[in-house]
């Protein structure tokens, strides 16, 4: 995985998590505090997905660094 497709990944899973909850606000058959809530909720589980993800690109660009200093030395 390049870096540059790592990078693509993320963008398309936070415009595709930004849609779904637009779409979900739209057709949502609740009230505005119970939506409030969930969208909260959502949110903060979309937040710590995203951090996971990031940690994971983080270690990944690690290790192929690591793997390429090795090699030129």
């Amino acid at each position: 995985m390049s870096e540059n497709k790592g990078g693509e990944i993320i963008g398309s899973f936070l415009t595709g998590a930004l849609i779904g909850a637009a779409i979900g606000i739209l057709f949502a058959p609740k009230t505005g505090k119970a939506t409030r809530l969930q969208l909260g909720e959502w949110m903060d589980e979309t937040r710590e997905k995203t951090k996971e993800k990031f940690e994971k690109l983080e270690d990944e660009i690690k290790n192929r660094k690591e793997h390429l200093l090795k090699s030129t030395n």
